[in-house]
């Protein structure tokens, strides 16, 4: 409950019918727009995978999967996805997916782990997407390209929402400004990584932190990654490392920055190496996964996740992301959230 914010002028604009509709209007037309802009064929994903392959994501590294056993499989454990990150690269190897076009699915989790509060659920259900790229695209210029794409289709769709819920009104500017997590430090290197981007969201309105996952100057990570999907460590512009990033924007219902995707340009053989011996877990090169691309079988790429719940919490200005997905919540936040306008499903 200490991580619950509540907004006493919150009121709601939408009422539940509207609500529900608004939903299926921002998700169905968000992701059309997003597998037009970046050439996206859909596919089919899985609930769990085995477990020991290395296909599960492991995030930030410590999060522990759901895991169930097989009967018929002798029992073989299987696990609930975290994220899809490195099964669409297999899956892009399957479906022999060429350079310049990729695939996005429908993604649902279960995070056992997660601290319960406006934005964060034990249910995780996002557009996972992955794209082939050439070996000359592996850089900070086409990331950038990227992200101003899917932030385009973002701003098209409040501008959709809005014009069939008049009561809402835009905030999002128009562009999104880019700053690396290093230069983050270096402009707030007395305040923690969460209050550097809330500074720097307010200031800016929607923002990409690049390079997440690698120690900064301080000797700390402005936020955990694991080290075998996104390029954290490889030497891009100005000398600094990372080929990834977050969406950030600044969300006035909450005051607070509210991270919309996380996304990246992949490891290639090199960064995964160069990762794994980062975080002394070279045991993974073992894996399934990592065989599969230490050995040259998959193609480079790029990808990431876009929160379907949160997207839409922010377009259809909910106070919290239980009043947009259907999750289990302690009944004390039930019980403040409706005292505060904000009923949870």
């Amino acid at each position: 409950m200490s991580n619950l914010i509540i907004n006493k002028d919150y009121k709601r604009l939408l009422d539940r019918r509207q609500t529900e509709q608004g939903i299926k209007l921002v998700k169905d037309f968000f992701q059309q727009n997003l597998s037009t802009e970046l050439r996206l064929q859909r596919v089919t994903a899985p609930l769990f995978v085995l477990k020991g392959l290395g296909i599960n994501d492991d995030l930030n590294g410590t999060e522990r999967p759901v895991t169930f056993p097989i009967k018929d499989l002798g029992d073989a454990q299987a696990e609930v996805v975290h994220s899809l990150a490195k099964w669409k690269r297999l899956t892009l190897a399957e479906y022999d997916i060429q350079p310049g076009y990729g695939i996005y699915t429908d993604m649902n989790a279960i995070r056992a782990d997660e601290e319960l509060d406006n934005l964060h659920s034990l249910y995780v259900d996002q557009w996972d997407w992955e794209a082939v790229i050439q070996r000359e695209d592996r850089t900070i210029a086409f990331l950038r390209n990227v992200v101003e794409r899917i932030y385009a289709a973002i701003r098209r769709t409040e501008y959709l929402a809005c014009e069939t819920y008049p009561q809402l009104k835009p905030f999002l500017p128009q562009q999104i400004h880019f700053i690396h997590s290093e230069e983050l430090l270096q402009m707030y290197p007395t305040q923690t990584p969460k209050e550097r981007e809330d500074a720097i969201c307010k200031k800016w309105g929607a923002v990409f932190v690049i390079g997440i996952g690698g120690k900064l100057a301080d000797g700390k990570k402005h936020d955990g990654r694991a080290p075998d999907y996104d390029d954290w460590s490889t030497i891009g512009e100005n000398g600094r490392a990372g080929l990834n990033g977050d969406i950030l924007i600044w969300y006035p219902i909450l005051e607070r920055s509210f991270e919309l995707s996380s996304m990246g340009i992949r490891v290639d053989r090199d960064a995964l190496l160069r990762q794994l011996a980062i975080e002394g877990q070279q045991k993974r090169e073992k894996l399934y996964f990592h065989q599969q691309l230490l050995n040259g079988k998959l193609p480079l790429s790029i990808g990431g996740g876009i929160g379907q719940s949160r997207l839409c919490m922010v377009l259809l200005h909910k106070a919290h992301i239980g009043e947009i997905q259907a999750s289990i919540w302690p009944e004390e936040m039930r019980q403040a959230c409706r005292e505060h306008g904000m009923p949870l499903i």
